[in-house]
Order: structure tokens, then sequence, then C-alpha cells
């Protein structure tokens, strides 16, 4: 009974691992023009030992598609030894990609951006673990000593020469940095998805209206809190300024890029959605009916077209997440995933020409 009940035991350990270890990489999110700028901001005063910076982000909400700021704050490790590797985005395949922030033993990559604070592109300078305590570095945190005891100081010598605090990796204006390999070995270790109140915290930020970038222009009223979840009070930072100028998108409801011209579709979801045809008129109402009836038969099964291929590469995300991919098999995958879905929308295209010719009314004769 005894080794049964260990065996059962360690089963349940290794599925909580398991569980704690997706998501992760997840990148459940592509849209076609580049995220405002980073804003300018001070960090707030650390509430206490344990709790480590994770800054501010552009998320994305597809309901009203514009991004939203999330705010910096400072977040209780889940664990004794774990740090955060902020989330970024990252342009491949014609679109920007975002790739989720996670807890792990060691930071990862996080699109080489600069994110200050002690995130300056790569690792962490703001703080290390010893003797499993968390020790501050006064020199590139906001740390009080009454209410945080574990700290020192060390000069950190700032070389990522990033001053336009852009916010992406890759693509026009982008910044043009590639994982080390210890990053790129960071990231097949054990990993924690964001916790609950990290959750929470961006959930409160994406239902306020104040914090899109539409009506902020990049300058969040909300730029850090002390606490997740806590947007109002003395220990709410405003934004100084905005990172960069704010230029809107030209087309929201489109597919534009970073600069404003069109990009292309990577999954099915993004293709624009199917546009009516014109009611066939020939004169022939039992003949317009038909033609109707033929529409109706080749959009459904278009739809349908899509809504596979959709399915599809959802089941290879979640295979690349299981199988934890790297960087160069997830570019290589949404390539893939550009190409089938342009060749089935170029497909569609010729058969809605194609039907629509067949219902064109015959020539009047002289």
């Amino acid at each position: 009974m005894r080794k049964i009940a260990f065996v059962r035991t360690l089963l349940l350990a290794l599925a909580v691992m398991s569980v704690a270890t997706t998501s992760f990489a997840q990148i459940g999110i592509s849209v076609s023009f580049g995220p405002p700028a980073l804003p300018v901001y001070e960090q707030p005063i650390c509430p206490g030992d344990g709790y480590i910076w994770t800054p501010g982000y552009w998320a994305w909400n597809p309901d009203i598609e514009d991004y939203y700021w999330v705010p910096g704050t400072w977040v209780l490790a889940p664990d004794v030894g774990y740090l955060w590797t902020p989330p970024w985005w990252g342009w491949s395949g014609g679109v920007f990609l975002f790739h989720e922030g996670w807890w792990g033993p060691h930071i990862g990559f996080y699109g080489g951006v600069n994110y200050g604070f002690g995130y300056f592109g790569h690792g962490f300078e703001g703080g290390r673990w010893d003797g499993g305590h968390f020790f501050y570095n006064r020199s590139v945190t906001n740390i009080n000593v009454v209410n945080v005891h574990n700290v020192y100081n060390e000069t950190v010598i700032n070389n990522n020469t990033t001053i336009n605090r852009v916010s992406y990796n890759g693509g026009p204006g982008g910044i043009q940095m590639q994982p080390r390999p210890g990053e790129e070995a960071a990231e097949r270790e054990r990993h924690i998805a964001p916790i609950a109140a990290q959750t929470q915290h961006m959930e409160q930020a994406r239902a306020n209206r104040e914090l899109r970038a539409s009506v902020n222009e990049g300058k969040p009223s909300i730029a850090a809190t002390a606490r997740p979840g806590e947007f109002s009070g003395r220990e709410v930072m405003a934004s100084r300024e905005a990172g960069a100028p704010y230029h809107p998108p030209a087309n929201r409801g489109g597919t534009p890029g970073a600069e404003g011209g069109s990009r292309p579709a990577v999954h099915p979801n993004d293709l624009p959605k199917f546009k009516p045809f014109t009611p066939p008129n020939t004169g022939d109402a039992n003949r317009d009916q038909k033609y109707q009836q033929q529409q109706d038969k080749m959009l459904a099964k278009q739809q349908q077209e899509r809504q596979n291929l959709q399915q599809k590469q959802e089941q290879e995300h979640q295979r690349a997440q299981q199988r934890n991919y790297g960087q160069p098999q997830r570019d290589q995958m949404e390539q893939r995933h550009q190409q089938q879905t342009q060749q089935l929308q170029q497909k569609h295209e010729q058969q809605q020409q194609h039907l629509q010719q067949r219902q064109a009314p015959p020539p009047r004769r002289k």
C-alpha cells in the first residue's frame, strides 16, 4: 500500500509540473501593425521582501482591435529562485507575434527590448537570489530600506543603445537582437506561467478604457503600480511622456503593416469576412434562385474550409508548445501557416470569380 501511495503521489507531482510548464512560450496572438513605443515612467517603491519587478508592456485586445497598456508592477515570486522573463512582440512571417512572459530559474530571451529598471535587453540586473532570499540592486530599482533589508549596490553598464524605446523585435524599425545561448537554454528549463495575480492585473488593464493606445496615444495615465490590480492611490505612477510620437494605424479593420501598408494574413481567422455576392438578376426568377443557392452552398463550403485550416494550425501551435519549439522552429511554422492561408484565400477568390462569370446575364440580342 505504501508503494501504491508513493506512485500516486509521484504521478500527481509530475502532473502539477506538467501544468506549470505549459503556456509559457505560447504565441496565441498575431497583429499586423506594431505596438506603440514604451512610455516613460517612474518605478513605484518595492512594497516588501520577495517582490520582483515585472515591467509594463503593450498587450492586444482583439475585440476592439487596439493595443492596451498593462502597467508594470511588483509581484511576489511564485517560488524561491524564480525570476520573471517579460513578454515581448516579435516580427515573423509578415506580422507581429506575442510571446507570453514566464517564471523560471533563469531569464530567457525577451526580444532585446529595453524595459528599464534592470531589464535592459538581456537578463535582469535589478536583483538576485542568494540563500533563499532575494536581494535588490538599489542602483537600478526603487527600494526603501525601511521595508526591504536585503539590498546591495552594483553599478550597471547599460550597453543597450536602443534609446527610442522601441517595444518590439524585428520588422521595420524593430530591435535587431537574437537570443543568446544561455537564453535559449533557459527556455528549455521548467517554467511557471503568469500567476493569478498577474492574469487579473492584465484583465483589469484590458477593461480600462484609459489604457487603450488609441485613447492615451502612447502615454497611459496608469503606467505602473506598487501591487497587481491597485490602479488608484498614491503609489500609482503616471507616464511622464510617450516613448515616441503616436501614429494610429491607417486601417484598424483591415490588415495594415507597421508602416500602414498592406500585410498578408497568417491564419484563416485573420482573413477579412466574406463579402456577400450581388444578387443574380438575369431576368429569369428560377435561374436566379438556382444561382443564389449555388452561391450560398459555395460560401458555406469555403467557410468550413477556413475553419478546418484554422483548427489544424491551432493544433500545430499546441504541439509546438508541448514540444517546446525554439524560435527558429516557430518562425518556420508561422511562415508555413501564412503560405497555407494565402493559398486557401487565392483558391476561394478564383472559385468566386468563376461562379460570378457563370452567373453573368447572357448578352442581349440586337
